[in-house]
């Protein structure tokens, strides 16, 4: 079982509904109206409509089959405490340089850096998971290592 956010498990859903309801009509449209052009071996708009087809279904596959191997964790249903568990906001201090960095805690396919959310498997994560505010922590990074302060636990 992979850990899921409660989000991340919507959004995969409202993505599922998209290419379902949406996508997957639009696409067998467009290769309907593609064999209208005749000749198949040489009609490029019925092999990209195919191609889309192709690429359409092997997301929903990939979808459904997330969604059916995951746990989804709702963050807001656990008590909050300090301890750093899949879910949390972390506010950590780079010891270095002082600088505080905020991030969220999250399964592998939600994991965007850009908006602050690492994966569970990530190193900076799993050096996180199971310590409490004002731990001390030291990550492995390709220029050497890092020590990071937990400055703030968030059940957001």
């Amino acid at each position: 079982m992979n850990p899921m956010t409660k989000e991340g498990e919507s959004l995969l859903r409202n993505e599922l509904k998209r290419l379902k309801n949406e996508d997957r009509p639009r696409i067998i449209n467009a290769i309907a109206t593609a064999r209208e052009f005749g000749d198949l071996k040489e009609n490029a708009e019925y092999h990209a409509a195919k191609e889309q087809q192709g690429l359409a279904e092997a997301r929903i596959k990939d979808i459904e089959t997330k969604l059916s191997n995951s746990q989804v964790i709702d963050i807001l249903q656990i008590d909050p405490s300090e301890k750093v568990i899949f879910g949390t906001t972390v506010t950590v201090i780079n010891s270095d340089s002082g600088q505080s960095a905020q991030y969220k805690i999250v399964g592998e396919d939600e994991a965007d850096t850009k908006l602050g959310k690492i994966s569970y498997a990530a190193p900076l994560a799993k050096q996180m998971i199971g310590k409490l505010e004002g731990d001390i922590i030291k990550v492995e990074i390709p220029s050497g290592s890092t020590e990071y302060e937990i400055e703030k636990v968030e059940y957001l």
